[in-house]
C-alpha cells in the first residue's frame, strides 16, 4: 500500500504523568480536565453533559486505566462502578491507615 504523501492520524492523549504526548493509537478512555474523573467514552453521564456544552474544553483521553489513574484520575461510578467502588475501597483504606 502506497502510503506516501498520507498523513497519519494523531490522537492527543495523557500519560500516567499527567503529561500530553500525541499517539498513533486513539484513546480508550475519556476524562474530564477539572472534574479529575475518567470513564468508557460511550458514558452516558459525559454524554449528556457533551450535548449541555461547556464539557467538551475540559476533555481529555487516555489509553488506558493504568495511565488514567496514574494522571490522578478516578473512575467514573456510572460507567465504571466497580473500578469506582476499587478505587473508593483504597481510598478509604489509605485514609484510616
Amino acid at each position: 500500500m502506497n502510503t506516501v504523501g498520507k498523513k497519519c492520524k494523531k490522537w492527543r492523549l495523557i500519560g500516567a504523568d499527567g503529561n500530553s504526548y500525541d499517539s498513533n493509537q486513539a484513546g480508550s478512555l475519556g476524562g474530564h480536565r477539572r472534574s479529575r474523573i475518567y470513564g468508557r467514552l460511550d458514558c452516558r453521564t459525559a454524554l449528556q453533559a457533551i450535548a449541555r456544552g461547556g464539557y467538551v474544553k475540559n476533555r481529555v483521553f487516555f489509553l488506558n486505566q493504568a495511565d488514567a489513574e496514574g494522571a490522578g484520575y478516578r473512575p467514573c461510578a456510572v460507567c465504571l462502578p466497580r473500578d469506582y467502588a476499587r478505587w473508593k475501597e483504597q481510598k478509604s483504606q489509605a485514609i484510616s491507615s
